[in-house]
Formats: C-alpha cells, structure tokens, sequence
C-alpha cells in the first residue's frame, strides 16, 4: 500500500525543512523524511550530552535576506540571544584576527617576514596567473606566494584533505574576504612619512574592535529552530517522518508522478508524489534514482569533505572569548576550536567550559574509524600542544562524527554539477535540488534556506519561476554589515550576491 502525497521531502535539515514549512501553509499534503532517528536538523542540529549541548560546526543566525531573518523570527520567536562575533587564526604562536587585517598580520609577521609578505604581494601582482584554475593560484594572485603559504595552505588542506593544487579556484571566489595588503602598504608609507592614517592597535591588545560584531542565536544551539520548525509543521497537518532513509525513486513519465520506496526499522514504506524536493546528497540522490539518469557516472565522481568533532569538557568558566579559532599550525591534526560558552552560555552547565576541537577527515580513513577514547586522547594532547589548556584541565569528552559536512569543490566539480542538472531538467522536471549537499552547493544556512523557500515558491506557481542556482553565485562571501538590510527578492544573501530574481527577467 502506497501513501500518497503532492510533495515528498528528502532531509530534514535547514533546506528540508524550510521547503516544508513554506508549503505546510498551503497544503498539508507535504511528507518530510530523515535518516536520523532522533535529530532533525542536519549538520545544524544540537547533539546533548548529559548537561552540554553540540552545535555542529558552528551556526551563526546571520542573513542580509529580510525574508530569511524574518522566517527564522517567525519560527522561533523567543529564543535568541545577541551574541558577540570573534573569529581568530592560531599560527606560530600568535593570534591573527579573521577575517585577516592587513596591517596586525604584518605587525604579528615581524619586520624581516613581513617584507618579505609584501614583496611576495608585488610580484604576484605585477605577474599575475591568468585565469586562475586552482586555489592556490587564486589566492597567490591576490596575496602572493608567501601570505599564501601562512595563512592559507596548511588550513586549506586540513579541510580538504587535498593539496591546494587540486582544489577549484571558485571556491577561493566564493569564500574568502579579501585581505587588502594594498590599502595597508599605503597607510603604512603614509605614517611613515607623517601624513596620518589609521593607528596600530595597543601591541597585546587580544581583540581588533573593527572585527567585533554581534549575531543572533539560539540560546540553546541551531536546533533549537529547526525542532520548532518541525513542530509547526506537524501542527499543520504535514508530516516529519524520522528514521526513514531512501531506496528508490522510480519516475512515471507518463503520469509525471514519483513512486518512492523508503527503508525503516520496521521494514519497507512506499509513498506516491507529484512533486520530490531533495536535500540528500546529489551523489546518492542520483544512484537512487529509477531509470538510472545518465549522469550517473558524473554523480558519482562527486566527492564529499567528512569532520568529526571532539568536544572536551574543562572546570572553567572563561577560557578565551572567541567563537572558533583555526589553527594553521602544520604540528597538529585539529584545525578549529570551537568554544561552546562563547555561543550561549545556556550549552554548558554554570561554571564550566566545552571546547570542540574540529577533525576534518574522510568517512572510513583512520581518524573517522579511531575509537573515541583515542581520538579524546589526541584531542586533550594537541590542545595542551597549542597552549589553550593543560591536559590536566579537561574533566571529559565525547565524538561526535558528520558524514558528508562539506562538497568538495575539485577541478572537475563543476562539469559534473552542470550535467546533472541537465539530466534533471530534461528527464525529471518534478525533481527539484535544495541545500548545500542537494546541489553539491557550499551553501550556508540562509542560502540554503532561500534555495528552499524560491523552491517552494515554484511548485506553488506552477512554474519555475526562480532559478534556485543563481542563490549564493559569483560573489565573495563574508558576513559583515547589517543584518536583514535588503528587501525581498532583491535581498543580498551575502556582500554583494543577489537573490535571483523570475527567469523570465533573467534572460
């Protein structure tokens, strides 16, 4: 017996969710299903353990969307904190504020590294690589060779598990906030020569005043929303259904209706629908999908970037004030810190600390597959290595592992991601694609929110009238200024991104 519904959601994440909650207000014929058993939200769910509360990767409630702002106000209400903003970069034993200042990165380098840096900059300038294909030649283009290999290279790899030869170029574009090395000389030379300009900060002072900025959180992590809006959801009359994974999705073109078979503890489920919006993982989307697409190949040289966090329990109140703080130093394996009292003082029992030190790894290799009590061990060692605590200080830990956290931008991404959709369009036009993993997309939480609610928009019309793919295209991506500034479908998602308006205006 087959359940029918006009609309079937893959993942209960941000995306998922958003596209649900968006239609649950027209219709309740909207079915939601997630592997997890117990926890919705995706990578933005809360993980509790016993009194400390998990955000996983660290969520900032921040969007220059006022539509996004004013979803996240319509379904959670109550429950947000101000939260003070603090990003720094651990390297040779110094902290650098992030996103970087040219002039306390020189001032940090020493007078000897730091001509060095700027002659690098010179040359890379004055011959530039042109068309940059690789992370390494973007970044080198804009910041030569020697800030390149400081502030970039170790991180990079780290994440990716890749050389930074290897890596595409847009994702550099995309997500770093330029470091203008240019407008620094300047006003170095200006003072030189007595003509003003800004002034150095105190030397020891721990935070650049320019760089702290408030956002928005739940006082009890990231998921305390998407719980919320799952609940409202289900008040609607739609359905969030946990513990559920996808088989299959097996296409009538005649009918133009999906016939959907479902694996749960308690043996299979099948389900009819007009309409299927998927955040799942492109790349296991497509294997699923009956007849097989003929971009199945390219689906799967898709590739996937897996982290594990390992969260350390410390008798402190106050250790640092930051939110995260990368690590760019090549001895240790861990390359984030995150400090959870930071983030809410209400994920953590009064009195204590949590630190997540962030592992990023592949599914299977040896990090992911280390028994906890190891990779606590090693978590507890590189800590005390980088000086943030003693290894006597920390009172506990526990691991916890996310498959799938991040889309590998590869030199051949983009080819396999313009074929797939090609396929889709053509020969599944009900198949709609949302969400970071959905479009193999490095989304962030309110990009991947607006894909979902432009998505919702469309089945709703009847029409494609949104391109969700021009969300959080061609430009650089940081989260300074105001929030909730734009107005609608000519919001700014990000510094200078628009939302995409009708594909009729497009063209």
């Amino acid at each position: 017996m087959s359940i029918h519904t006009d609309v079937f959601v893959i993942g209960a994440g941000p995306a998922g969710l958003t596209a649900a909650y968006c239609l649950s207000k027209h219709t309740p014929s909207v079915i939601v299903i997630e592997k997890d058993p117990v926890h919705v939200g995706g990578i933005s769910r809360t993980v509790r353990h016993g009194d400390f509360l998990f955000d996983i990767g660290g969520h900032r409630f921040f969007s220059k969307s006022r539509e996004v702002v004013d979803l996240w106000n319509e379904i959670l209400p109550d429950d947000f904190i101000e939260r003070p903003r603090l990003s720094r970069i651990y390297y040779g034993g110094k902290y650098y504020s992030y996103p970087l200042n040219a002039m306390e990165a020189l001032r940090n380098l020493g007078i000897v590294e730091s001509t060095a840096c700027v002659l690098s900059y010179l040359k890379a300038r004055a011959t530039p690589i042109r068309e940059p294909a690789t992370f390494h030649e973007w970044v080198r283009n804009q910041f030569g060779e020697r800030l390149f290999s400081i502030f970039f290279k170790t991180y990079t790899e780290k994440v990716w598990g890749m050389s930074c030869d290897d890596i595409s170029a847009d994702w550099a574009a995309q997500r770093i906030k330029g470091l203008d090395l240019k407008v620094a000389v300047m006003n170095a030379l200006a003072r030189s020569f007595g003509s003003g300009g800004p002034k150095p900060a105190t030397p020891g002072e721990p935070v650049v005043k320019t760089l702290i900025e408030t956002f928005r959180y739940p006082r009890k992590g990231p998921g305390m929303m998407w719980e919320a809006a799952a609940r409202k959801i289900r008040a609607r009359g739609a359905e969030v259904r946990m513990g559920r994974e996808l088989v299959s999705l097996t296409y009538d073109a005649r009918r133009q209706l999906w016939d959907i078979e479902v694996a749960t503890a308690d043996g299979p489920e099948h389900y009819t629908s007009w309409h299927v919006i998927s955040s799942a993982p492109l790349a296991e989307l497509v294997d699923k999908i009956r007849p097989r697409p003929i971009s199945t190949f390219q689906a799967r040289a898709l590739r996937y970037r897996d982290f594990l966090t390992v969260a350390l329990m410390v008798d402190q109140p106050d250790l640092f004030p930051d939110n995260w703080i990368y690590v760019h130093d090549p001895a240790v394996k861990v390359g984030r810190v995150q400090n959870f009292r930071s983030w809410s003082p209400e994920m953590v029992p009064s009195g204590k600390t949590c630190l997540g030190l962030e592992y990023f790894c592949f599914e299977g290799d040896g990090l992911w597959s280390a028994p906890d009590d190891e990779l606590i061990a090693l978590a507890t060692r590189e800590i005390a290595q980088i000086g943030l605590i003693t290894a006597a200080e920390v009172t506990g830990g526990c691991v916890v592992r996310q498959p799938k956290a991040y889309p590998v931008y590869d030199d051949a991404y983009r080819d396999h991601v313009a074929t797939i959709r090609r396929d889709i369009a053509l020969g599944y036009p009900n198949l709609h694609l949302v969400g970071r993993n959905g479009m193999h997309k490095y989304n962030n939480q309110d990009h991947a929110m607006m894909t979902a609610m432009l998505t919702a928009e469309n089945i709703l019309a009847g029409e494609r009238r949104y391109d969700v793919w021009a969300v959080n295209e061609d430009a650089e991506y940081h989260e300074a200024g105001r929030e909730g500034v734009s107005d609608g479908r000519a919001a700014a998602l990000a510094s200078e991104r628009q939302v995409p308006g009708k594909v009729s205006d497009a063209a």
